[in-house]
């Protein structure tokens, strides 16, 4: 965090119909709102979530890896190169994400009039991510 934004517990939760919702918890002394739910259509194809769960997966598998590397007494430098790697991997899903969200769910918000909401959480999700 830069230091800017208010502490979140932000929740993501996924309906049968492909709809999720983001769930923000502030507290009431860093930011006026509170347990809001911000509900919009979030509609992805099967094979995209398939590709994303399917590399986390396959990150989460390497970072058990790593941990494996560090219990046995690996030289840091082998582990400082997985450790890199993992952080490639999780940059990748993110660029993933943000390409979709941008066509989907930004092009989507234009076309139902709602696109300054949008925008304004993809910043904030942007302030929070990006070092």
């Amino acid at each position: 965090m830069n230091g800017t934004n208010p502490p979140t517990n932000e929740s993501l939760t996924t309906s049968e119909s492909g709809e999720h919702s983001h769930h923000h918890n502030y507290t009431e002394d860093t930011h006026n709102q509170v347990d809001s739910v911000h509900v919009h259509p979030h509609v992805h194809s099967e094979e995209s979530l398939r590709r994303i769960i399917n590399r986390l997966s396959r990150i989460e598998g390497h970072v058990r890896g790593i941990k494996t590397m560090v219990q046995q007494n690996t030289p840091c430098p082998d582990v400082l190169l997985q450790i890199a790697a993992v952080r490639g991997a999780l940059d990748k899903v993110a660029r993933i994400v943000l390409d979709e969200h941008l066509t989907e769910c930004i092009g989507r918000a234009a076309q139902e009039g709602n696109i300054e909401s949008e925008i304004a959480q993809l910043k904030a999700a942007l302030d929070r991510f990006l070092p």
